[in-house]
């Protein structure tokens, strides 16, 4: 049986427009303006990529499929083809964003920049001390999107922990700022994670304590 070519997202030259029409920054563009949100999903397995390509054909609303790194190494890249794949067969698929979460890793962002179809890629480096943090950061976010990838970045910590994330507990004082907001969006990164009270993982009995005016 011949399957259709899964098109690669990114080129080693990508256009100069590459970001208006990054599927990424479409998606989230559009969110703002239609000031709506955009679900974003973690799969760990087929049944859940199924599950939520399908869910969003249903609704008819754009979702953002995650992987977190360990879904690469795992699967040697097998997971997020699969991913690829089902959303290429989508009626939803310039809606269906496919996302590496919270990259920790310099060499894994590289080598799935150059060999994976994500759409996004989160350059976390927020566990080095803030100047390595932009450093790391920036060299990362220029390699992405010199392949056509959009790339988000999170100034300060947010508390909590996360399959294969470092774990953030009580780091009250991490919380960003207005100016680390300035000097990550000067990285030329496409999104931010802000921490303001915001949790990963499970909440205590308390629940998040969002910082509104922060």
């Amino acid at each position: 049986m011949n399957l259709p070519q899964i098109p690669r997202y990114f080129s080693m030259s990508p256009p100069s427009n590459w970001r208006e029409t990054n599927k990424s920054n479409r998606v989230l563009r559009a969110a703002e303006e239609g000031r709506y949100g955009v679900i974003a999903a973690i799969a760990y397995n087929i049944e859940h990529i199924l599950g939520f390509v399908k869910a969003a054909e249903v609704a008819k609303s754009p979702i953002i499929i995650q992987f977190f790194p360990w879904a690469v190494t795992y699967s040697s890249g097998l997971l997020i083809r699969a991913a690829a794949d089902a959303i290429l067969r989508s009626p939803m698929r310039d809606h269906i964003v496919l996302h590496m979460d919270h990259a920790q890793d310099y060499n894994l962002i590289m080598s799935s920049a150059d060999d994976l179809p994500f759409d996004s890629i989160m350059v976390d480096m927020s566990h080095f001390e803030k100047e390595d943090n932009l450093k790391k950061t920036r060299e990362l976010v220029a390699y992405c999107q010199h392949r056509g990838i959009a790339t988000e970045a999170e100034p300060g910590r947010i508390e909590g922990g996360e399959d294969g994330v470092m774990d953030t507990a009580d780091l009250e004082g991490s919380k960003t700022t207005p100016e680390e907001i300035e000097e990550f969006v000067a990285t030329g990164v496409d999104a931010l994670a802000p921490a303001f009270g915001n949790c990963h993982g499970e909440y205590d009995s308390r629940g998040p304590q969002l910082d509104f005016p922060r």
